[in-house]
């Protein structure tokens, strides 16, 4: 009998010690066609890898490459880019930055959404929803476009805007002011855009889009054209 409950207290000693030592889990890196790091459980062919073991853990909970979280706002993007003669890359690199494509996303100030609006600018832009995907990238383009026209296509100064206010902007003379933050904010979405660039497949010279103000019965009218007025 003491030699069964010994074997007993044995088995129960060496299940304790199985169920408390650390599980580990495999991660690998790599690079996508933008140069963006993508962090995955599981392998991907073709794509030169790195791999790192997770200790005390048997799964591992990772970040979803931009490709795969932007694609569900992917039709919207294209959509309201175009109707507002934006280029996607431009919106898309806003939203990345902005929010990480998190459509519930807030931030200590009080932006809401995707393109991370003000309430004060949704009221503003007539949307009633800022955590509804379509009237957020609607009313964002829109006021992204709104910035573009203010300071004649000039995108710097256009994100600036965006991030610090126009006000900021217009205060040190239409130049992007000297913040650390709003420095480093159009850095990043310029470089987001380069990178989105770079990884397409050649299509030819980019499209140029030009605003054209025209009076007719003596009032103002906008219209934008991919010809050059004069030309």
């Amino acid at each position: 009998m003491l030699n069964v409950l010994i074997v007993r207290m044995v088995l129960a000693v060496i299940l304790c010690v199985a169920a408390a030592a650390p599980a580990r889990a495999q991660i690998y890196s790599w690079r996508d066609a933008n140069g963006n790091l993508v962090l995955s459980d599981r392998p991907h062919d073709g794509a030169e890898l790195r791999t790192f073991e997770v200790p005390r853990a048997s799964s591992v909970r990772v970040t979803r490459s931009v490709a795969a979280r932007s694609e569900p706002y992917e039709d919207l993007i294209v959509g309201h880019a175009t109707m507002n003669h934006i280029r996607p890359d431009l919106v898309r690199a806003v939203i990345q930055v902005e929010s990480g494509f998190n459509p519930r996303a807030v931030s200590p100030k009080g932006a809401l959404g995707l393109m991370q609006l003000m309430p004060a600018t949704a009221r503003g832009l007539r949307v009633r929803n800022a955590f509804d995907p379509e009237e957020n990238i609607r009313g964002g383009v829109a006021y992204l476009r709104q910035l573009l026209d203010r300071y004649n296509g000039d995108e710097a100064l256009a994100l600036a805007a965006y991030n610090a206010g126009p006000g900021a902007v217009d205060r040190h003379g239409q130049s992007v002011p000297p913040y650390r933050e709003t420095q480093r904010y159009v850095s990043k979405i310029s470089g987001l855009i380069g990178a989105a660039r770079a990884g397409r497949s050649p299509a030819g010279p980019s499209t140029t889009i030009y605003r054209v103000v025209e009076v007719v019965d003596g009032r103002e009218v906008v219209r934008y054209t991919d010809k050059k007025p004069g030309g």
